[in-house]
């Protein structure tokens, strides 16, 4: 429910534009004055009115001439429209460039390509502040929170399970949100939702207890990097609580947040979570102690109907306006990073949307489009491929017969934009598999139809999965493996699946795509089906990604960012979020369906060699790691080299090991590359809960290399040691 609309209007835009432009240089407009002061003049000029009034997610003060920005969705894509209305009240919707899911962008285990991606919504956010008058600068964007469970039902806003994979493509998504400008940011990062929230029954009075060394080891690990490494400008407190304290309270966010990692931009609530600390929380009695509290703990933005309280706070005397001036020095040091601050004229940022307006919208241009479908491509799991069923060579087909109730839609999220323009599967199949070839379709409802149509085809090609919506409003979600945001899967098993069965039935040269939210127990099919590939909803240019992979046109090179369980049986309840009880890879004791790194390709790769640098390292050294991967097939593809380390002798327990670096290569058919991989001894540490920090202890690891966690051929040991 992180869901706010934008309130300024147009005409403050304007005004407080032209005052920027023309009023005498004040101490908060000049570049010259040192940075925290400006930020004591302009938070001077402003009465105690003005102050309660930007203690929201929009910072414009048209009382004093400043313009500010406010937050805006953007998971995959600025969001300006979409199924959550994310255009505002009485706005009209603005198409954006619209890419996969997050557990799609996690699956590409490229994060380069993903910093590139959030670029490109930066670039627009900025297009359309300037062009377009919309105020969103501050993206909420991206989702650090891991997904520990498969039925949790924001699975799809998730990179992963794993810390230091959804670390790295947080910190990706951050550095393109905030831009390389050595001045100025062209949007900003706020990060979500801070801290291990991933139940959505029960989520706005819930506790996610664990201990510290799980805090500071796990949950938190993708926020430090993408705030210690991407200097991430903004931050979401979640709705849950940590061991019985709520998280908009919880002391972590002083304490750890911003005085052990440094950040010094935007805390906000999520949507009603101040609300909550009353209502489920049952933290506070009064709405103005919740308030008052929420301020003191540095929370600067409210997500909620939060002036009176905070107005009845200030009256009690439990709360003071220094303590609000003190909360509004974050929001406006990301105004001065924004250049927001500035004459105009002095920030490059603001010529987005007036010099580049006659090469039209950016979400018209080619080569955002272009980057979409590579993104697409890159995002796509290969599950299986018996026989090498794939890819398909349209030269030898007469008739194929595209089946299925997501073969002709692209499904949006809630968290998505509206894009200029979507291809469906069978739109990009058609196109791909030319006039010559045949093709026939089916929705599916009626399976003895679509098994009909699948037995006159050379080939049937099932696309099954969720929708990401549930098709229905708030709160409502009729199908039990479906889930999304305030619904948890209540199940696991694909309702479709029995489409599959039907059309296997009547024709064995079947393909099923899955094209999903999160992990399903596919478990008949892959037994029975002789391909299989897996993908995320809500591109633009998902049929031309599929098609693409379908026929060969890319090699599919996505690997799972999320174990695959084979049944419900191996997971532990879902609100405990002990993970050493039996969660993720790195504690799962039976074999899953799929394992966390899996996917084929169309060719095949082999390692060998594998030399450490050094077979002792200091407790502040690194260890590099080579390896020759050589493609043994008769393509050109991808290869994602994953690197993992066990702790042998640890005097702590330790996972059964652990992704500490990777790395997507593209290699030629028969080349042969050295790949080089990175692990500093300080990323090996544990949290010593006595002496309150990271130590690195002298241990034994084993370095292991391969293709995906269960796949791991090289393996080499080193010891570590204190000094």
């Amino acid at each position: 429910m992180d869901k706010i609309f934008i309130l300024a209007t147009i005409s403050i835009l304007f005004t407080s534009t032209a005052l920027a432009q023309t009023s005498p240089r004040l101490p908060w407009q000049d570049p010259r004055v040192p940075p925290e002061d400006r930020i004591t003049d302009l938070i001077s000029r402003m009465s105690l009115d003005d102050k309660i009034s930007v203690l929201n997610s929009n910072s414009t003060a048209p009382a004093i001439g400043f313009m500010g920005a406010s937050q805006s969705e953007g998971l995959h894509g600025l969001a300006e429209g979409g199924p959550g209305h994310w255009e505002g009240r009485n706005q009209p919707v603005i198409p954006t460039t619209t890419f996969p899911q997050s557990h799609g962008l996690g699956q590409t285990w490229d994060p380069d390509l993903i910093r590139q991606m959030a670029h490109i919504e930066a670039y627009e956010a900025r297009y359309t502040y300037s062009r377009y008058h919309r105020l969103g600068l501050i993206i909420r964007s991206p989702n650090a929170d891991l997904s520990r469970d498969p039925r949790w039902g924001r699975t799809e806003e998730s990179f992963g399970e794993d810390p230091f994979l959804v670390g790295t493509m947080a910190t990706a998504v951050t550095r393109g949100l905030q831009g390389d400008d050595p001045h100025y940011w062209m949007s900003v990062s706020l990060l979500k939702h801070f801290l291990a929230n991933s139940n959505e029954n029960g989520r706005d009075g819930s506790s996610s207890d664990f201990d510290e060394r799980l805090f500071h080891e796990y949950y938190s690990v993708p926020f430090r990097m993408a705030i210690e490494e991407g200097h991430a400008g903004g931050m979401m407190a979640s709705y849950n609580a940590w061991n019985g304290t709520p998280m908009t309270v919880n002391p972590v966010l002083r304490e750890v947040v911003r005085k052990q990692w440094g950040f010094d931009g935007i805390l906000c609530t999520d949507g009603g979570a101040m609300t909550n600390l009353v209502k489920f929380h049952r933290a506070f009695a009064t709405l103005p102690e919740a308030a008052a509290a929420t301020i003191e703990n540095s929370v600067s933005e409210f997500l909620d109907e939060y002036q009176q309280p905070v107005r009845d706070a200030l009256k009690q005397g439990i709360l003071t306006e220094h303590d609000i001036d003190e909360v509004l020095r974050g929001p406006y040091r990301i105004m001065l990073r924004l250049g927001l601050m500035d004459v105009p004229s002095q920030n490059p940022m603001a010529r987005i949307g007036i010099d580049d307006v006659a090469k039209g919208d950016p979400w018209t241009w080619p080569e955002n489009k272009a980057l979409v479908r590579k993104v697409t491509d890159e995002s796509i799991v290969l599950l299986k491929n018996d026989g090498g069923m794939l890819p398909l060579d349209a030269a030898k087909l007469k008739t194929l017969a595209v089946i299925g109730p997501l073969a002709d839609k692209v499904e949006l999220d809630w968290y998505s934009g509206t894009p200029p323009y979507t291809v469906t599967p069978l739109a990009g199949i058609r196109a791909r598999a030319g006039t010559s070839v045949h093709v026939t379709y089916s929705d599916g409802k009626d399976a003895k139809a679509a098994a009909a149509i699948a037995a006159k085809a050379d080939t049937a090609i099932v696309i099954v999965g969720n929708n990401p919506t549930c098709g229905g409003g708030w709160m409502v979600c009729p199908t039990p493996s479906d889930g999304k945001e305030a619904i948890d899967r209540k199940t696991l098993t694909l309702e479709q699946e029995s489409l599959v069965k039907a059309v296997l039935a009547t024709n064995p040269h079947t393909v099923v795509v899955l094209q999903t939210s999160f992990p399903y127990t596919t478990t008949w099919t892959q037994d029975h089906a002789p391909a299989i590939l897996e993908m995320a909803h809500n591109s633009q240019e998902q049929g031309n990604g599929l098609a693409d992979v379908l026929f060969g046109d890319f090699n599919p090179a996505g690997r799972l960012g999320q174990t695959w369980v084979r049944n419900m049986d191996q997971l532990p309840p879902m609100t405990d979020y002990n993970i050493r009880h039996g969660r993720t890879y790195m504690y799962l004791d039976s074999r899953p369906l799929y394992a966390f790194g899996f996917g084929l390709s169309y060719t095949t790769f082999s390692y060998k060699n594998l030399r450490l640098s050094g077979t002792k390292v200091s407790a502040n050294g690194e260890l590099s790691a080579t390896v020759d991967v050589k493609n043994t097939g008769s393509r050109e593809g991808d290869e994602v080299v994953q690197l993992y380390v066990a702790h042998l002798n640890s005097k702590v327990e330790r996972p059964r090991q652990e992704l500490k670096a990777f790395r997507r290569v593209h290699l030629a058919a028969g080349e042969t590359r050295a790949i080089e991989l990175q692990v500093s001894a300080q990323s090996l540490a544990y949290w010593n809960t006595a002496a309150r920090r990271f130590t690195v202890e002298a241990d034994r690891i084993q370095v292991r290399v391969g293709g995906s966690s269960d796949s791991l051929p090289l393996k080499e040991d080193a010891t570590i040691s204190e000094q």
